[in-house]
């Protein structure tokens, strides 16, 4: 090889040692942009998760709020909103429904009877039996709980529990009488639990039944008021998994 070709075969090595750092360098630095790119996602979730986490919190708390404000008016039913909550949840966990881990049912559980701030407390805490009238009167707080949380977006889902969960499965319920499937999953899910934790708890026109009792009433009502699937979930339960939430709850 002459000189020539030697010297420029040597420029021809420079050349490309020179355009191959280049490109180590700039992959070097896209490299390095992606990391900064990575970290900026990563903070970035990070605060949208906060700001998700605080979020969830409020909303918990407001529904915690309407929920004593309607308990706070009748000494008789204290905590009876966290406890049927509490059964209904039970209740879904052992039919394996994806219901039981939406916090936006458990907020439609908590505030079925929102629509009881609308009733006199003459009728509410009247221990002798009630009239015509005033029955007719306290069949409206379903619809009367929907208008409450119109429009709240966080609570649409939680509008179908409270609006229907004195439906019953053989259609002589209310507000509109639904039938069987007609009417939602979660309010047939927590008619049972609500009516189990009212005959299980004082009242002022009843002492409380045993849950033996309870039990021999709601399977009575199989078929008729309640969903014989949900009443056989709910018959699977060991009573001792009521009594421990009704103990920790009060």
């Amino acid at each position: 090889m002459s000189v020539q070709g030697a010297t420029e075969l040597i420029q021809e090595i420079e050349r490309l040692r020179a355009e191959l750092a280049s490109r180590e360098q700039e992959a070097a630095e896209r490299e390095r942009q992606l990391e900064r790119y990575a970290a900026d996602l990563r903070e970035t979730f990070k605060q949208e998760h906060a700001r998700r986490d605080e979020l969830s919190r409020s909303y918990a708390a407001t529904v915690r709020a309407l929920s004593n404000a309607v308990e706070f008016r009748d000494a008789y039913t204290a905590k009876h909103a966290e406890r049927v909550t509490a059964y209904a949840l039970e209740i879904a966990r052992t039919m394996d429904l994806p219901l039981a881990d939406q916090p936006e049912i458990e907020f439609g559980f908590l505030l079925h009877d929102i629509g009881k701030l609308a009733i006199p407390d003459s009728i509410l805490h009247k221990p002798e039996p009630l009239t015509d009238s005033e029955r007719q009167e306290i069949a409206r707080h379903p619809k009367i709980g929907v208008e409450f949380v119109r429009g709240i977006e966080f609570l649409d889902s939680a509008a179908e529990v409270i609006y229907s969960h004195h439906e019953h499965w053989d259609g002589t319920g209310y507000p509109d009488g639904l039938a069987g499937e007609e009417i939602p999953l979660a309010a047939r899910v927590f008619a049972v639990a609500d009516v189990f934790d009212a005959l299980t708890t004082q009242r002022p026109y009843r002492d409380p039944s045993p849950i033996s009792v309870a039990r021999e009433m709601i399977r009575a009502e199989s078929g008729q008021q309640f969903d014989p699937q949900v009443v056989e979930a709910f018959e699977s339960i060991d009573d001792n998994a009521f009594l421990r939430i009704a103990e920790e709850i009060g």
